[in-house]
């Protein structure tokens, strides 16, 4: 089965469920943090970065592991 890598379109179009997930996974994420990220990959990934001293690769891995 091949792998399919979420995107910025998906994940705005999806950023309801993203930013619940998100939420749940991440507890330390703000509300102003998810708002300012706001449906963009790369600002949720710094996000969470920055919170959890994640790195870029498993963070990616578990977005990618939601099915949005």
């Amino acid at each position: 089965m091949r792998r399919v890598t979420v995107n910025t379109e998906q994940v705005k179009g999806k950023w309801g469920q993203v930013k619940g997930e998100a939420k749940r996974r991440w507890g330390r994420l703000t509300d102003d943090d998810l708002t300012e990220a706001a449906g963009n990959y790369d600002k949720l990934v710094g996000k969470i970065q920055e919170r959890y001293g994640e790195s870029r690769e498993a963070i990616k891995k578990w977005i990618d592991s939601l099915e949005v």
